[in-house]
């Protein structure tokens, strides 16, 4: 009885994991991929007014269709650069909308009120093809 039940949980497991599908960004959708790294990334009191003006300017824009906020992972690897303290990946319909992100006054407000914190920021955009 255990090994059928066994085998009933690795069967449900399989046949959820097949039936997931992965989420793709329609061809046009623009992928805005922006890296921090703090003045101070050892201040806890700093990361953590980092955080609130950033996630503050996140939750409240217009345009952005969906969002990550991290940290870097740890990934031992040569091609992984780890250098940075935060990352914001945020994605929009399309690079109309991401345009008017730029100048939407959330967005004006974050930089003015957060740039003191960061000393250096690299953004990359893309394009989706598919």
């Amino acid at each position: 009885m255990k090994n059928l039940l066994l085998a009933l949980m690795a069967y449900l497991g399989v046949s959820v994991m097949v039936q997931a599908e992965q989420q793709v960004i329609e061809a046009g959708g623009f992928v805005h991929s922006v890296y921090f790294w703090l003045h101070n990334p050892d201040s806890q009191q700093e990361r953590e007014a980092f955080e609130k003006h950033l996630t503050t300017f996140i939750d409240a824009s217009d345009y952005v269709k969906s969002k990550h906020i991290g940290t870097r992972a740890s990934s031992d690897r040569d091609v992984v650069d780890s250098s940075y303290d935060y990352t914001l990946v945020v994605t929009f319909d399309n690079k109309a909308q991401q345009d008017k992100y730029q100048s939407e006054p959330v967005h004006l407000k974050f930089v003015k009120d957060a740039s003191h914190l960061w000393k250096k920021v690299v953004v990359y955009d893309s394009q989706s093809i598919l």
